[in-house]
Parts: C-alpha cells; sequence; structure tokens
C-alpha cells in the first residue's frame, strides 16, 4: 500500500476547509521564505523548470514581476548548481511526462518537509486540480482566489497577483469546450495509428534528447496542459501576462503544481485503466545519454541531489505514491468503430459488439494533399488562409472513403500548423475548417479542427535557444471534418478555407505568425 495519496484539490469545496490545501499553504509560505540560492526555496524550484532573471526590463523576467508572490532574485546560486538544476522542463518531447513526475516528486518532498517542520501530517501528498471533475470544478479551486490565510494567519501564499484567467478578468476557469481529454483515448505512448493521431500520447521522439523548447507537443501535453497553461495565466486587456502562461515563471505560481499533478494522473489512468504501455526504447528509458548531455536531476530535501531516468517514473507503487481517482474517461464506442458507423460501413449494433477490438494499423504513407501559400500574420482576430488541394492526393482520400470497410481503414486526414512563432506565450488559437464568411466560430463546433495553446512560444522562438527559434507545431485531426464532407459530397473541392482565430483577441505585442498550414492524408 502506497504512503503517500494525492487526492482532489477540490474536496470540502476547494477551500481551506480542505486541510490538504492549508497544508500545502503553510509549506509553500515556509519555501517562499528562503533564499534564491537556497536550493529548498521556492524560487529555486521555480527556477528549475525555467527561469529568466536580470535579462531583460519586462515579462518574463523576474526583475519585473507584480506582487504578490515577492520573488527572490538574490542571491545567486553558484553556477555548478544553476548548470546541475535549472532550465531543465521537457517540453515537444517523449520525456515531458516523465521529467515533470520526477519534478512534481521532489518538490512535494520539499513541501512535505516544511509541513513537517511546522508539526504538519507526515503523510502530506500534493493534490490535485481535475478541472475536468463534475460540479463546477472547471473553476480553479477557490483557496487559490483568498488573499489571506483563516483566523488572521496572515497572507496566503496561494495567492497570485499575475494570475488574469481566460477573460482578462481574474476569474480563473477552463474553458471545456476547447480543453478535453481526447488523448485519453490514445494507445500509443510515441507515433500514430488508426485511434492516435500524432505524434502520440506521450509525445515525439526527439533530438536532441534533452529537449527544453520546441518542435511537436505530444497529445496529453497539447490539451489539456498547454491549454490550461494559456487560460489560467491569461493576461489583461493592457497585455499584461500571467505567470502560468510563460515556462519561464510558470512554477512562481502554486497552482502550477496541482495542474501538473492532474496531467500526471492522466497518465497514471492512461497506464492502469486504459492499460496503454509506456516505451520500452532504451532511448526513453535511461533518458538523455551521459555523452554530454545534462541529466534529468532535482535537490533534496536537506541537501543532495537525486538523478532520475524515465524508466524510474513509470511504476506508481515504486515511487510510493498515487492518487485517490485513477479512472480513465472511457468512449462510448471504440473510436475506429465509431468512424465506420458514421461512414454506413457498420451499424451501431455491430460497432458495440466490437467494442474493444484491436484498430487496425493505418498505412505508413504521408503524402501532402495542400499548403498555404505563404505565412501568416496573425492580426487582433486572427488569420484567413485557402490551403488548394493537390487535385491527384484529394481523388486517393475520396477512393479511400468509398472503399472504407471493416477489414480496410480509411485514409486519415492531419492540419498541421508549422513553424509558430511569437512573443504570445498566453494565447489559445483555435482552427477551423470551412467556416463561412461572417460566422461566429462558436456556433460551428463541428468545424473545430482543434486548439493550440501558445505556451512556449517565445522560448521556442529564441534564435539563439537550443533549437534555433524553429518555434512550435501543432498537428490536428481533421478526419471527422473530411468525412462530413465526403457524406455531404462536397469533398470533391479545389481548396479548404482554414480560419486561425484567437480564443481573446491578439495583443498587437504578441506578433505571432504561422510559418505555414499543412494538410496532408496518411494511408496505403
Amino acid at each position: 500500500m502506497p504512503t503517500y495519496t494525492r487526492t482532489n484539490a477540490w474536496n470540502n469545496g476547494g477551500t481551506f476547509n480542505n486541510p490538504i490545501l492549508l497544508w500545502y499553504a503553510k509549506g509553500v509560505g515556509v519555501m517562499q521564505s528562503r533564499q534564491l540560492n537556497d536550493t529548498s526555496s521556492w524560487w529555486f524550484f521555480a527556477a528549475i523548470h525555467g527561469q529568466r532573471i536580470g535579462q531583460s526590463a519586462s515579462f518574463p523576467d523576474w526583475t519585473t514581476l507584480p506582487s504578490p508572490p515577492q520573488v527572490r532574485t538574490a542571491p545567486p546560486p553558484s553556477q555548478s548548481d544553476k548548470d546541475l538544476y535549472w532550465d531543465q522542463c521537457q517540453h515537444q518531447t517523449w520525456y515531458f511526462a516523465p521529467w515533470h513526475r520526477g519534478y512534481l516528486l521532489a518538490l512535494e518532498q520539499q513541501v512535505r518537509a516544511a509541513i513537517i517542520s511546522l508539526g504538519g501530517p507526515a503523510d502530506w501528498a500534493l493534490p490535485y486540480w481535475n478541472y475536468f471533475g463534475p460540479n463546477n470544478q472547471f473553476q480553479m479551486p477557490p483557496a487559490f482566489a483568498e488573499q489571506d490565510l483563516p483566523n488572521n494567519g496572515g497572507p496566503n501564499p496561494l495567492y497570485v497577483k499575475a494570475r488574469y484567467g481566460p477573460d482578462f478578468s481574474g476569474n480563473i476557469f477552463v474553458p471545456l469546450q476547447f480543453v478535453n481529454q481526447d488523448c485519453m483515448t490514445n494507445d500509443l505512448f510515441t507515433g500514430d495509428d488508426a485511434v492516435t493521431p500524432p505524434p502520440g500520447f506521450g509525445g515525439p521522439q526527439t533530438n536532441p534528447l534533452f529537449s527544453h523548447f520546441g518542435g511537436t507537443s505530444g497529445n496529453l501535453e497539447n490539451n489539456p496542459h498547454n491549454l490550461v497553461h494559456g487560460f489560467v495565466g491569461g493576461r489583461t486587456q493592457q497585455g499584461a501576462r500571467g505567470l502560468m502562461s510563460n515556462p519561464l515563471t510558470a512554477g512562481l505560481d502554486p497552482i502550477f503544481y496541482l495542474h501538473h499533478s492532474n496531467i500526471d494522473r492522466m497518465w497514471a489512468a492512461w497506464n492502469i485503466t486504459s492499460m496503454q504501455s509506456n516505451p520500452t526504447d532504451n532511448a526513453w528509458l535511461q533518458g538523455p545519454p551521459s555523452n554530454g548531455e545534462r541529466k534529468f536531476a532535482m535537490p533534496l530535501p536537506g541537501g543532495g541531489s537525486w538523478v532520475y531516468t524515465p524508466s524510474q517514473m513509470s511504476d506508481l507503487g515504486q515511487l510510493d505514491y498515487t492518487y485517490d481517482d485513477l479512472q480513465a474517461p472511457a468512449p462510448s464506442v471504440a473510436p475506429l468503430m465509431e468512424r465506420l458507423v458514421r461512414l454506413g460501413v457498420l451499424e451501431d449494433e455491430a460497432a458495440r459488439a466490437a467494442e474493444g477490438v484491436a484498430p487496425m494499423i493505418t498505412g505508413k504513407q504521408i503524402e501532402l494533399l495542400g499548403a498555404s501559400p505563404k505565412a501568416l500574420k496573425l492580426e487582433a482576430n486572427g488569420a484567413r488562409t485557402m490551403v488548394k488541394l493537390d487535385s491527384k492526393v484529394r481523388r486517393k482520400v475520396s477512393a479511400s472513403l468509398l472503399d472504407a470497410a471493416e477489414t480496410k481503414n480509411p485514409d486519415r486526414v492531419f492540419l498541421e500548423l508549422e513553424n509558430v512563432r511569437g512573443q504570445g506565450d498566453a494565447d489559445v488559437l483555435n482552427v477551423y475548417v470551412n467556416l463561412p464568411p461572417g460566422a461566429r466560430p462558436d456556433n460551428h463546433p463541428e468545424l473545430l479542427a482543434g486548439s493550440a495553446g501558445l505556451f512556449g512560444v517565445s522560448k521556442a522562438s529564441e534564435p539563439d535557444d537550443e533549437h534555433g527559434g524553429e518555434g512550435l507545431n501543432f498537428v490536428m485531426d481533421i478526419t471527422k471534418i473530411i468525412d462530413e464532407m465526403h457524406l455531404r459530397n462536397a469533398l470533391e473541392t479545389d481548396s479548404l478555407d482554414i480560419s486561425v482565430v484567437p480564443y481573446q483577441p491578439i495583443d498587437e505585442s504578441a506578433d505571432i505568425t504561422v510559418g505555414r498550414v499543412n494538410i496532408y492524408r496518411k494511408g496505403d
């Protein structure tokens, strides 16, 4: 039986009547009282994820952030501590989930040690924020909005001024019309097949292996992870960004760790309930190689260092913790069967009988179906482009749909936003296919290709970064939209009309560009 159980932050209404949250606040307060160069301080741990101190005169530099919290930016740690620990977070890589699991474990140990020093429970565990839960749990737990602790306990260490939410108002919630758990139906950690869009649940195999930022997010990272960061951090009408919206400041916000606890819970549920496997490739199991690459390292309470590998992160039992809820949402019909019903190949009863049948693997052929003629510069309300389709490739898609059968999987079609660059980390882009001119996007959810949270885009756009400013890429499965066009005899078209619609108008300073919009087919 694991010693530690992580529980829902919304227990007891998500207020300080939940003792787990009250002790979390007190433990965070102890860590915030320490200096930056103390490896057990709140500030040092935030810098492990990412930091910028004294390098610019604007956000996300820690010296310019509003308080609370009053961020410590001195004295600096030793260079050896910086080199070993700081700026480690793994994004756009198959190390995303295991690196963050180790990071949470290390932070949890530090908070627990602080709580024990105050006479608190020795079995305290980090709670999680399940924004998919019932009864308005998409709202941030109220304890994080209180400026003071109960019973004249002083300022609340969980309260953050630079936390603005989706609508610029300081009302913190997760818009569930765009944030979802679709990744939980994936059956591959890395790669794609008939039910798993690329690059897979856990992310793409990456080179260089130590991937701080840049490239394509895995499906769990893309949605819900990136979107929740952008929606919770948000920005003001004047363009000021929230801490959660940028990876170089996100670790300063205490809600960050509850968000990642939920992401970690989803990975565990995917493994345990959905019975899906993590990679067995030695490059994943062992993590970055020792020949000059950085290792995953965390400071321990009382001193000392912990170096870990992804293979050590796979089993919650061996890590001595669990969650009080590890149920994964199950689709009513297996995704492939649902598609064959939609195309008229199967009747509903046959689909229900076939539920749980292993999906057919799609062919390995990938062909470009079309691409935008030039880069897109996003204005306040986004951008629109016509993607001309290659008639020969389009006919292959049509033929595969006409020839669909229980034993033959038709083509899948994907949309890619390639090389998205800019400074709009808080922005969320919703992409629509063939949205009627003048129509309200909210009235056409059936045309929504997907949503892209730009968390990390500024870091990934820096030309001196380790990835050369390549920006971010987003892959969206538009197969269902293409299927519906086929059923309406509307697929015999020369182009697709692609609308990139921001959740909120884009601030001019964000300077967001999309290098190219690609449409491609994958099939036999």
